[in-house]
């Protein structure tokens, strides 16, 4: 289980030099009392438009840099006191898969088992397992240089799964996906959150509609660094009065920011 608990970070941004004068820095409030909280067995979507704070909010999960205010759990550990334990219970696959290119799909997956602590023989495993779970049979010993960004998408998602973790990050993971892997990595995360997959707890972040609708079984909005709704489509649908999530999406997103409503 992942809370995150009004959770704020803001930035100082250097100001551009003009003329004979420097413009001071400014700070930038790239979250603003963000919470959500994602239980096991559910896909938990983060939607929000470009710039609403989503993949800070997913770094500070993923302890790249501390909160000023507010807590963020794994499974009741503290990401900010104990980042390595909160980490080992996390598979996090963030905007850059950052494959080794010379290794195969199966070496870049085991070397990072080894890197969790798994033995040789449970490492290989467990990558042929996960081989088999995302149909990565034609590529498992096929060295990265040259995937595609499907296949690049699928042995990044492997190795984030290697070690069974019980909470999964993805941060838009199908950007720039084709319409085949995109059904794929659907298809993946439906069984992982399962009891036969695991009951993970899994965390989507995106801003695509029809990926929130045919996944996701609570959503939280976020718009200019806030947490602005949340609840199922249909009660987010209910909330606004409309009909097509699209436009419950603009009016909670956009409009019930302006009026300054928070979660």
């Amino acid at each position: 289980m992942i809370e995150i608990v009004n959770v704020s970070k803001q930035f100082a941004v250097a100001g551009s030099a003009k003329l004979f004068r420097r413009v001071p820095k400014q700070t930038v409030h790239a979250v603003r009392g963000v919470n959500v909280s994602a239980p096991n067995g559910r896909i938990t979507g983060l939607l929000g438009p470009n710039g609403a704070g989503k993949t800070t909010t997913l770094r500070m999960l993923g302890a790249l840099f501390q909160p000023d205010s507010g807590t963020i759990t794994v499974d009741g550990i503290a990401v900010a006191q104990a980042p390595r334990q909160a980490l080992a219970r996390m598979g996090i696959l963030g905007d850059a898969h950052g494959l080794y290119p010379r290794l195969t799909a199966r070496e870049n997956v085991v070397y990072f088992g080894r890197l969790q602590g798994m033995d040789h023989d449970t490492a290989h495993a467990r990558a042929q397992e996960l081989s088999r779970l995302l149909d990565m049979g034609s590529i498992l010993d096929r060295r990265a240089e040259g995937f595609s960004q499907g296949e690049r998408m699928k042995t990044a998602l492997a190795r984030a799964l290697v070690h069974d973790p019980a909470n999964i990050v993805l941060d838009e993971p199908t950007n720039g996906l084709d319409v085949l892997a995109t059904r794929a990595l659907r298809e993946a995360l439906r069984f992982l959150k399962s009891s036969e997959g695991g009951n993970k707890c899994i965390v989507f972040s995106t801003h695509i509609m029809p990926e929130v609708q045919q996944l996701c079984e609570h959503v939280v909005v976020m718009a200019k660094g806030r947490s602005v709704a949340e609840g199922t489509v249909e009660e987010l649908l209910a909330q606004t009065g409309q009909t097509q999530f699209e436009d419950a999406f603009v009016q909670l997103a956009f409009e019930a920011h302006d009026a300054g409503a928070t979660v």
